[in-house]
């Protein structure tokens, strides 16, 4: 099987044990993180070949990193070195009407100074099926903004499948250009892309009529979403596949959750209530390395792919970490109605 290819920053994360505020805690739990390898990691769980590409310092954290990630069968040969410093970000998880709070100390990280042709892109991709990026890398730099572009055209070049998630934050985009300047060229290369309820709004100006994520109360309707998913596609014609993850909030701790996905008509998935979620952070990256592996596995089926993503992603809410350590039998377990968190003997 030909190999998935993701790129972007990982990062290690520092968060305090269980629901304490940092100006509680005597220790932080240490662990790593970051979109793309996030992405890399779930799929690697499912049997998917994968290649995590970033850029590195030659140091001991970057060592311990590359060592997690080769734990979860990530590849990771073709990760290149240089620069001085892994990006940090620090966690405070919330709870019930206290929102978690995100620090990140990341400024001029190895990959934040990445340039083009650092990357043998051509290299990577000869074995490759499919190519993902974030919105977050192409908001570090300059450097990993054209990068990113130079990856996307070898891809398309290469005849590779190219998704996104366009994943916009807005506390990243600091180095003087803005998403809605930089993301067009980069998405109208993309053949899926993957968005929420705000990245369209705040990168492209794209919004469903009437809807306000902040008074949900954890109702949200797939179909309000049909327009987004159609203007995007009309905006960017390459993409095959349009595809909306729909959060309803509750509280911190209780969230609904499901998607809808656009190809040839809108296909709403089934709706999970998730009561008592252990760590929602990385929760839409194992969206995506669902759905990248359901794409892949029922090629005709875009229903089952659009519910192996969901589920996928509710079983996440379960696990501390970024990383989606679960399997594709008790994904697909899931699918099937099997949610009792009963003791598997």
């Amino acid at each position: 099987m030909k190999k998935v290819v993701t790129f972007g920053e990982i990062m290690l994360r520092l968060a305090t044990p269980g629901y304490q505020r940092f100006i509680q805690s005597t220790n932080l739990n240490a662990t790593f993180g970051g979109g793309e390898a996030n992405v890399a990691v779930s799929l690697s769980n499912y049997g998917i070949p994968t290649d995590f590409i970033t850029r590195l310092p030659k140091n001991d954290i970057a060592e311990w990193c590359v060592s997690d990630l080769r734990k979860y069968n990530v590849g990771v040969n073709n990760i290149i070195r240089g620069g001085d410093r892994v990006g940090i970000y620090y966690l405070e998880t919330g709870a019930v009407a206290r929102a978690s709070k995100v620090i990140y100390d990341r400024a001029n990280s190895s990959i934040a100074e990445i340039k083009p042709g650092m990357v043998d892109w051509k290299e990577v991709f000869k074995d490759a099926q499919w190519f993902h990026w974030t919105g977050i890398t192409p908001a570090l730099s300059q450097g990993a903004a054209d990068a990113c572009l130079e990856a996307i055209k070898v891809a398309n070049e290469m005849g590779v499948t190219v998704s996104t998630d366009l994943n916009y934050r807005k506390n990243l985009w600091k180095y003087g250009k803005t998403a809605s300047e930089i993301m067009p060229a980069l998405v109208e290369g993309c053949d899926i892309i993957l968005g929420n309820e705000e990245d369209a709004e705040k990168v492209f100006g794209i919004k469903p009529e009437g809807f306000d994520v902040a008074h949900t109360g954890g109702d949200v309707n797939a179909a309000e979403f049909e327009s987004v998913c159609t203007q995007l596609k009309k905006r960017f014609p390459r993409a095959k596949k349009v595809i909306i993850t729909l959060r309803g909030s509750i509280n911190a701790n209780h969230n609904t959750w499901g998607g809808c996905l656009h190809s040839d008509k809108l296909y709403q998935s089934k709706r999970y209530d998730i009561t008592h979620i252990v760590d929602r952070v990385g929760g839409g990256d194992s969206f995506m390395g669902g759905l990248i592996y359901g794409l892949i596995s029922y090629p005709s089926d875009d229903r089952k792919a659009l519910e192996f993503a969901v589920a996928a992603s509710c079983l996440k809410h379960t696990i501390f970490g970024d990383f989606n350590l679960v399997t594709v039998a008790e994904v697909e377990n899931l699918m099937k109605g099997d949610g009792s968190g009963r003791v598997s003997r």
